[in-house]
């Protein structure tokens, strides 16, 4: 007996129906409105990559591996799923070294963790990513940051930035005595101290076998209030990847300054970024009243992954952003600033008058309106409660009258006045 299929999505993965992907596509062009007005140009990569890629040292690394999707084709050869879109950019890049630089390009398409769930994290989610590659100067980061303002103030969305550099942490953590070979599982911990808290910290860092006089000295590190203040890190850690970490945040907080954008940004001294790909900036974005508590956008400076793909000698700066839709569309909701807009500017309902409203409907189309064919065989009053629950701002009942007289009435469903017009005058009359 054959098995009865449950029809179900599967656990992470979610159908967006029409209502919610209208709002979704409005949110995908106000992104790359903005990415494009800021100089960025479309690419698009393949979802299947070879696993070996996925799972380079110079991709997710260590963190992101176990959540890898990974299948074998009918080749036996080992892929996975994209987990971002970082990685296959670093890849065009690595197969395509005489591109022009400075390269500025944005993504946008789906990714897949294998990871848990929560409230604006899914495990089939949209990245809309941007990128620049060739520029060593804090510019790059300083225009990724005003873009995040600009995107967020067109969706009016109240943001701010946690913003850090790796260099400067690593030689903070370096000044106080960790060793240089466990400074990234150190890292690792420390970006989890507000989810997983100060005795969370102290105890991960045990299990991976800190000294614990280094463990005590970071909690006492994360306890110090002045480790938030810049202008007491730029007295008090002098080494040099600290100076060197330093050096840049004072000329990135310059750019944010003279943009006027400064108020919008927190200095985070144990933002790291999980990943191992960054080497310099780091940044995430938050919604102001933390209604989601992940972040809706985040990014980052990585100068080695290119030229480690490459392995020619040469070093290819690059600084990246990434916008995530689908928590964006989730904070968006919570919000209730989320309305539908109709996609349809004119509802024909024929009055068994089909052949001749499908070809009026052709007509209208070729003249650029949306134009939608009520094909229920309903009677009128519902056919018409059906246009203003749809939010159709237009509807043409065309009977055997308006055929003979080539005039047709208009009904404004908005405001709820007809006008008479010709057959020809149509477009006129609802493209005002």
């Amino acid at each position: 007996m054959e098995k009865e299929m449950k029809l179900q999505n599967l656990k992470g993965t979610k159908d967006f129906l029409p209502e919610e992907q209208i709002v979704r596509e409005r949110l995908k062009r106000t992104l790359e409105d903005t990415f494009q007005r800021y100089g960025y140009m479309p690419l698009e990569t393949p979802i299947l990559c070879s696993f070996d890629l996925l799972a380079s040292k110079y991709g997710g690394g260590a963190e992101i591996l176990k959540e890898i999707y990974k299948l074998n084709d009918q080749g036996g050869r080992e892929l996975g799923l994209r987990y971002d879109l970082t990685t296959p950019f670093a890849k065009v890049i690595g197969m395509n070294p005489y591109l022009s630089m400075p390269f500025k390009r944005y993504e946008i398409g789906k990714v897949f963790r294998d990871g848990p769930v929560k409230t604006g994290r899914m495990r089939e989610f949209v990245q809309c990513d941007v990128d620049i590659a060739g520029v060593k100067s804090m510019i790059a980061e300083a225009e990724l940051m005003s873009m995040v303002v600009s995107v967020f103030d067109e969706l009016d969305l109240d943001i701010y930035i946690s913003y850090n550099n790796r260099k400067l942490l690593h030689g903070i953590l370096l000044g106080i005595g960790a060793k240089d070979e466990q400074i990234n599982e150190v890292v690792l911990t420390l970006d989890k101290v507000e989810k997983i808290g100060q005795e969370g910290i102290e105890k991960e860092l045990l299990e991976k076998g800190i000294d614990e006089n280094i463990v005590d000295k970071l909690i006492r590190l994360i306890n110090d209030e002045n480790i938030f203040n810049f202008d007491y890190i730029l007295k008090n850690y002098d080494n040099e990847l600290a100076n060197e970490g330093k050096k840049e945040i004072k000329e990135l907080n310059e750019y944010l300054e003279a943009l006027g954008i400064i108020e919008y940004t927190r200095f985070t001294p144990f933002l790291a970024r999980g990943l191992d790909i960054y080497t310099g900036t780091v940044y995430e974005v938050f919604l102001s009243d933390n209604s989601i508590s992940s972040s809706i956008a985040a990014g980052g400076r990585y100068d080695k992954i290119i030229g480690s793909f490459l392995n020619n000698g040469n070093e290819y700066p690059a600084v990246g952003l990434t916008f995530g839709l689908d928590v964006i569309y989730t904070a968006m909701t919570i919000r209730d600033r989320v309305k539908a807009d109709s996609l349809i500017d004119l509802l024909i309902i024929p009055l068994g008058t089909e052949k001749e409203s499908l070809k009026l409907a052709w007509e209208l189309r070729k003249q650029g309106i949306k134009v939608d064919i009520d094909m229920s065989e309903r009677k009128l009053n519902k056919s018409l409660n059906t246009a203003n629950k749809r939010g159709i701002p237009y509807v043409i009942v065309l009977g055997q009258n308006e055929i003979n007289t080539g005039k047709v009435t208009i009904k404004d469903m908005l405001r709820g006045e007809s006008i008479d017009v010709d057959v020809t005058q149509i477009k006129d009359k609802i493209m005002y």
